[in-house]
């Protein structure tokens, strides 16, 4: 596990105040949103807060709300490569 990654999923349950879930316990390439076997089952709101703590923690933002950025949010693996790219804070 990337410190990147690692990082990203310490965003993830302290913005979303996920309960009994460890950095450990999220799979790095498994969907964040709806319904998986091995995913999070985020929704919307989730997603909204999900990107402001994004931004605060690691300096980048998603400007519209397309397929593109829906693409960003897939899976922490997909995060870490967005945020590589795009922040100076990484």
């Amino acid at each position: 596990m990337s410190d990147l990654n690692t990082r990203i999923k310490e965003v993830l349950i302290k913005a979303l105040e996920l309960e009994d879930i460890t950095p450990a316990d999220i799979v790095d390439d498994a969907p964040l949103f709806g319904e998986s076997e091995n995913g999070l089952g985020l929704d919307s709101i989730d997603a909204l807060e999900l990107g402001i703590a994004i931004k605060e923690n690691f300096g980048v933002s998603f400007a519209v709300v397309n397929d593109e950025t829906k693409k960003h949010f897939a899976s922490v693996n997909a995060l870490a490569a967005y945020i590589s790219a795009n922040s100076t804070n990484a």
